[in-house]
This record gives structure tokens, sequence and C-alpha cells, in this order.
């Protein structure tokens, strides 16, 4: 079969991610025998146009919709991205049949077919499913015995499957040099599954609790591939925590010591299972920065929120990155089960004496269904059992709905290394596009600091009425 591989993201803030996802089809699709195209709608200037020139000259016997994200996650500044995958939908109704499917649409996937009225969904991870999937629609067979397949005005479906083998990315029909000419750097996944709890993840739902981790080998043998194959010199790991297991990312920093690789890198990492020992061979296998999730920098607010770590791992952590002289940032939501004036000061107060290269910080957290605070939202009554998800909906403390923006303004404000992408501190669309004609590799809040911060101020107090 003739298959057109779309993939529907055009965010680009904080700059444009490579479609991970989507490579990760290619390879099985080709195995099988399909004749691949795709088309990336990232930097398409007019998507519609795309969409049906592509149909016009591939004339594919099936489409692969996918859906990275449905909407930016950014309170109060939220958009959705669904309007405008519909109409992609649109377009091909009639001519193809679409198969929708990514991370965004296996978090709602019943209710995102029915809205963009696509003829089936793929929930999970598709490299084993979809292949079966296709041969089904070509040899006219219905496909509601395969698991986590959706059909179209079909109700209900079997759980998904999870794979068990996890190759590597087919990215020779992507425009990867583009990616990472305006993004900087390259993505790469080296493990898949989370045992943690945090309250408001989706990543124990998307890929399991159980952690399945690649042959190093067949890691290492992909990044030289992105060095030598694609001139990459900087690579993020998605890994929702790369130093988990710890002995695991030991073993593949010391396999890329040994094999000389020519790469600095960025991840995120979870400040309890950081080691001294653990942190340098990390940086000799050139990592030059790391994430830490930390969220909230009270102790209440942290349980509150489920993480698995404390106030004191996050200032061993940080204080271990100072002494070692590798940049780091901690990312910050607000607004969580608990939330008061008081637990924000300690969040401030923390930060202030971490020093940290910079504080990534979001106002309110985005609820989906099935986490453990889209439970707290209904049992307090910040969500009604009826409201739709598929709008951004976000969970502000009750107690602080409506002063929690105004309060993160004028105390982000008075500190240099925070940014508040939600309300426009210390980031904005043109300073992010005048960033990225830089030449400069790595995570932009590393570049800000390089290339000295322009102060930019909200132009108004952020309303909250619409918390969710």
């Amino acid at each position: 079969m003739d298959i057109l591989l779309i993939s529907a993201n055009r965010e680009r803030t904080p700059y444009p991610v490579f479609p991970l996802g989507l490579s990760y089809l290619a390879g099985p699709l080709a195995e099988r025998g399909h004749r691949l195209k795709v088309l990336d709608l990232c930097f398409a200037d007019d998507p519609e146009s795309a969409v049906s020139t592509a149909l016009d000259e591939f004339t594919p016997n099936a489409v692969v919709l996918s859906i990275r994200n449905i909407d930016n996650v950014t309170f109060p500044r939220s958009r959705s991205y669904l309007p405008g995958v519909k109409k992609i939908v649109d377009i091909c109704r009639g001519r193809v049949p679409v198969i929708a499917g990514g991370s965004g649409f296996s978090i709602m996937p019943a209710e995102i077919l029915a809205y963009l009225d696509a003829d089936y969904g793929v929930v999970g991870e598709g490299e084993e499913i979809l292949p079966e999937l296709l041969t089904c629609i070509s040899d006219g067979l219905t496909p509601e015995s395969l698991p986590g397949v959706l059909v179209r005005e079909k109700t209900g479906f079997l759980p998904a499957r999870l794979i068990q083998s996890i190759r590597p990315a087919e990215r020779g029909l992507f425009p990867l040099e583009r990616y990472y000419r305006e993004g900087g750097m390259a993505n790469l996944q080296t493990k898949r599954g989370c045992p943690f709890s945090c309250i408001y993840c989706t990543y124990p739902l998307l890929e399991g609790r159980a952690i399945r981790v690649r042959p190093i080998g067949d890691i290492i043998t992909e990044i030289r591939s992105l060095v030598e194959g694609f001139g990459i010199s900087y690579i993020y790991f998605v890994d929702d925590i790369f130093n988990y297991p710890p002995e695991f990312a030991e073993e593949l920093c010391q396999a890329m010591i040994s094999e000389k690789l020519q790469i600095n890198w960025t991840a995120f990492i979870n400040p309890a299972f950081i080691t001294p020992s653990l942190l340098q061979t990390m940086i000799a296998a050139g990592c030059d920065a790391v994430e830490f999730g930390s969220e909230s920098g009270s102790a209440s607010m942290l349980r509150n929120l489920g993480k698995s770590f404390t106030v004191d791992d996050l200032r061993n952590s940080s204080r271990l990155c100072r002494e070692a002289g590798a940049d780091f940032a901690h990312y910050i939501l607000f607004g969580g089960p608990g939330e008061s004036e008081a637990t924000i000061d300690e969040t401030f107060a923390l930060m202030d004496e971490l020093e940290p290269t910079a504080v990534i910080a979001m106002t309110g957290i985005r609820i989906f269904p099935g986490t453990p605070l889209h439970a707290s939202a209904l049992a307090d009554g910040t969500l009604a059992a009826e409201t739709s998800l598929l709008e951004p909906v976000f969970y502000i403390s009750p107690p602080i709905r409506e002063t929690l923006c105004q309060m993160v303004t004028e105390r982000a404000l008075a500190r240099k290394t925070w940014v508040a992408p939600g309300l426009e501190i210390n980031m904005s669309d043109a300073m992010l596009e005048a960033l990225r004609h830089f030449p400069v590799r790595g995570p932009l809040w590393k570049l800000m600091k390089r290339l000295g911060r322009s102060r930019v101020r909200p132009m108004s107090a952020p309303a909250v009425e619409n918390a969710g």
C-alpha cells in the first residue's frame, strides 16, 4: 500500500520538536513493503494546501496522522491544536481512510476520534499493531479485534499492548536537518515506561509502569548514525527520567565514553537518583546540562504532587551540579492540590537558595483523564463529571484560583533567572525567534543565559476566571 504519514504538530515554541513517534513507525511499515511518503506540517506555510497537494500527487491508500499533543498545556495562554487537526481529516474524508494515533491521541482516543471523525485510531505504541491494521484495511477485514484499535462509529476497543523490543527510529524520510538547525538538538529515546506516581502525569498511562530499556549497543549505533550521518552534535534524551534505573544510565554513559562519541546532550533527571559518580560519568559522556522536574520547593506540595523525592534531594542534586560546573534548570508547576501563598513562597525561597541556571515555571496543571489529579479535581469540585477535557482544563488550588497568576508574576519578575511561558515573563515568541538565529546548540534556557537575557514583561496581569 501507499501510505502518507502526516505529522500534525505545528507548535514551534519553545522550539520545533522532531516527530520521533512517527519516525518509529516508518521502519516497520517499510519492512512490510509499504511505500511511504512523509508530510511534516510543522514548517508548512499553508497546511491544508500541503495536505491537498500530497493527496493529489501521491494518491495514498491510507493516511496515518500522528497527533503529538492536543494543546500547549500552558495557562493562561492555552491553545488547542485539535481544530487544525480536524481540518486535515476533513480534507482527507471521502478520498482516503485516515488512521489517527500518537501520544496526544492516545490520552483520550475515543473522544478525539469522534471529534475528528477519522476512520480509525491506534492507541499507544503502533510499531506492531499499525501494520496489522493496514493489512485488515487492504483485505477488507474488520479490525475491531486488534488490541488498541478504534473504528469510526464503533463503541469500545480492546486494551492496547506494549511492545517489548524498541527499535531505532527511522529518520531518513523526515526533515531532520531543519529541526536541528532551528531547534538546536536532535531527540533520542533510550527506554519507555515510568514506575513513578506523579498525580498529573500521563507517561504511565501511555507507556506503562514497567521500564523497558533498549539494548545499549542499539542506542550507541543510533547516536553514531546521528553524528556521522546527519552531522548532529547535540542530543536531547526524551526519556521521562534519564537516570532511572541508575545502573542503566551508568552503563550507557560508560559506553558513550568508550566509543568516544563527539556529542553533547541534555536530559531530565530525578534528583533522588543522582550521585557524584554518576554525574561525573554523565559529564564525561558529553552531558553539559540537566533538567529537574522538581515541580515545587515545598515539602508538602512534593507529597501532594506524588513526587518521589524530597526538598533535601533537590538541594543535594543542585549542589552536585554547581560543584561539577553543569548548567541545570528546575521546572515548577504552581497551583496543584494544597497550593497556597505560603507554599509558593517556599518554592521561590528554595530556588533562590539553589541558584539554578534557570527556573521554568508553569501556572496551573493541565488535567488529563485517568490521572489522580483528575480524580482530585472531581472530588473538590474543580471539575464537573460532564466537563469535556478535549479543550484545555487546568487545575488550580481553589483558595488561590483568582490570585495565582498575579502572585507568580510579581515574584518571578523580581528574579533574573525565572521564565514563565504562560505569563510571558522572560520569554516571548519574538525572543524565541531571535534566539533561533544564533548557531548555539542545546536547550533554550541555556542560550538565554549565554546570550544575555532581555527582560520581557507581561503587557497586563492575565485573567484567571477560565481556570476550569
